[in-house]
């Protein structure tokens, strides 16, 4: 996606409010100045990945593009830290447009509750017990019982995250893909999860939850005691993130698959 950058007037900074993070952002403050982000033309997030997801959340649907510089750990949603050329980097940066997955939560006591993951939205069971839980994708039943300690459906974006972690595949940012990724599976075993297209609903409804509760997250929005969940991405919505050109998101990504 092209977006014309060259008008930069308005830096606003945030911070995740660690030492580090916070030195930074008073040193880029004096040199750039201190502009509210609803003014702004750009906001820096200074940080680790969780506050660049906190921060694509809250300006999510306002057109702001983040830029993101790693004051955190493993920073795969931020750039490498320099204090110099910054303006220039933002200038010639490469951004990508997220939509976000919509996460339809029913609770055991019949309310539903809904919230949106730029990442994932996960299923997890509570207790010792292993969850047992029915997946169905556009109302068709593909999988009658999954026995595992969870679930998740990852975004592009999030591939990399938790799905990564609970060894999905890795998904080009513009694939119009999500991974349905099992979380230890039990039964069946050998399932190691599915691709769908990014236009479906998929469906998981907790079988036993009485016996076997689970929970369900849109990234950092947790719901306990869901008897179903309803997924599907929200193409009315979407946040900017900006990677710069000679390290954007699509190398990222490409060297993330080649590692071992």
């Amino acid at each position: 996606m092209d977006l014309q950058l060259g008008g930069i007037e308005k830096l606003a900074f945030i911070s995740s409010e660690t030492s580090e993070a916070d030195d930074a952002r008073d040193m880029f403050e004096r040199r750039y100045g201190a502009h509210d982000p609803k003014s702004a033309d750009v906001i820096v997030a200074l940080g680790g990945d969780g506050l660049m997801l906190q921060t694509l959340h809250r300006y999510m649907n306002t057109g702001k593009p983040i830029y993101g510089l790693n004051r955190g750990s493993v920073g795969f949603l931020m750039n490498e830290f320099g204090d110099s050329d910054l303006v220039e980097r933002i200038r010639t940066a490469v951004v990508s447009r997220i939509h976000p997955l919509v996460m339809d939560a029913t609770d055991t006591s019949g309310h539903i509750h809904s919230a949106l993951a730029i990442n994932e939205v996960s299923l997890l069971r509570q207790t010792h017990q292993a969850a047992k839980l029915r997946i169905s994708v556009d109302e068709r039943v593909r999988m009658e019982e999954l026995v595992c300690d969870g679930v998740l459906v990852a975004t592009p974006a999030g591939s990399t995250a938790y799905n990564l972690s609970a060894h999905g595949p890795i998904l080009p940012i513009d694939a119009q893909l999500l991974a349905l990724t099992p979380i230890s599976a039990f039964r069946p075993r050998r399932w190691r999860g599915a691709l769908v297209p990014n236009h479906v609903r998929v469906r998981i409804s907790v079988q036993e939850n009485n016996k076997r509760p689970v929970s369900a997250a849109a990234d950092y929005t947790e719901i306990r005691d869901v008897t179903e969940v309803e997924i599907h991405e929200d193409k009315t919505s979407s946040s900017l993130i900006l990677f710069d050109a000679d390290h954007n998101w699509e190398e990222r990504i490409l060297t993330e698959m080649f590692r071992y």
